[in-house]
């Protein structure tokens, strides 16, 4: 299959705090994340600098395409708290997540899902990466791409997650490193709220280079 078939490649990255609390992103990332390889860049705040969102900007095919939120720590503060964006069938909306209490709580989550009317919430603020379903909608964090310190713990492991959207379709990588550990592991789900882990990993890096091959 190539890269084309498997649809928009959408990154969904968030809470890296650089330079505030991390210099920067891990090095087994520094290779995946390289500018005009997504379609789109989804962030849910806590980028950190202006300097690191221009730089999240410049992975995606367009300015225009990088999608961002206000965190509690950004240095850019003329960003909404939310805002909502259309790829392929899906409505998604994003908020940081500092505003929503109990942090990560997907019944306080669903609240904001309601109001944006979204078919997929993204949020950050707990550093830890999840995909999970709730009446029927999707809530996605990607995790902290630093793997830094958060007011709950003293360290996370680095992740973010990579959605491929096609149609009513989305595969979504969550790729995740620690120390020397490195993993990808694979999400499948429809917007009829259908979903099932994939055990067997296939990385888009293989993907894209598969598709290069073929030009």
């Amino acid at each position: 299959m190539s890269a084309h078939q498997l649809g928009e490649f959408v990154l969904v990255i968030g809470d890296l705090n650089i330079p505030h609390r991390e210099i920067e992103i891990p090095d087994k990332f520094k290779d995946l994340l390289l500018p005009n390889k997504m379609q789109y860049v989804l962030c849910p705040g806590n980028f950190g600098s202006k300097e690191t969102m221009e730089w999240l900007q410049s992975l995606g095919s367009a300015k225009s395409n990088s999608h961002f939120v206000k965190g509690d720590f950004d240095e850019v503060t003329t960003l909404p708290e939310t805002k909502t964006v259309q790829i392929g069938n899906f409505k998604i909306g994003l908020i940081h997540g500092h505003q929503v209490v109990p942090w990560g709580d997907l019944e306080s989550l669903s609240s904001v899902q309601r109001e944006l009317d979204c078919d997929i919430l993204v949020s950050g603020q707990t550093h830890k990466n999840q995909i999970s379903t709730y009446d029927g909608k999707y809530f996605i964090n990607p995790g902290s791409a630093t793997g830094c310190y958060s007011a709950l713990n003293s360290s996370s492991t680095a992740s973010f997650i990579l959605m491929a959207v096609q149609g009513d379709n989305v595969t979504a990588f969550i790729y995740e490193t620690k120390g020397e550990d490195f993993n990808v592991s694979r999400i499948d789900f429809t917007k009829n709220g259908e979903s099932h882990k994939v055990e067997a990993e296939v990385k888009p890096s293989e993907e894209t280079k598969d598709d290069d091959d073929d030009e």
